[in-house]
């Protein structure tokens, strides 16, 4: 079982692991945000505004507009980190989620 423990459950790890990338990849787009003018040059901020593009206006929708546009980002990776914890409340509820054995 331990060979297989990961391939054994991929059907959370796919998901729970695109969480964590979009969740961190939020986290990347504000810190260099606070560094960086939204046009940079910088690729690494340019890759990450790019691949959280799409997230931003879902954001913008449910996020006050007193909330300051170089916010947003954190803004979604909350959001993203709530759907992470009821992806995994749905998969646990289920029974579809790694168990660790009782010790003993």
């Amino acid at each position: 079982m331990a060979e297989n423990f990961w391939w054994s459950y991929w059907y959370f790890h796919f998901p729970n692991y695109a969480f964590a990338l979009l969740f961190w990849t939020l986290i990347g787009r504000f810190m260099f945000g606070l560094f960086l003018r939204p046009d940079s040059p910088n690729y690494i901020y340019r890759w990450f505004r790019n691949l959280t593009n799409w997230l931003m206006p879902p954001v913008v929708a449910v996020t006050h507009p007193i909330m300051p546009p170089a916010l947003l980002p954190l803004v979604a990776a909350f959001w993203v980190a709530m759907a992470r914890v009821a992806f995994f409340m749905t998969m646990y509820a289920a029974g579809l989620t790694p168990r660790v054995p009782a010790a003993g």
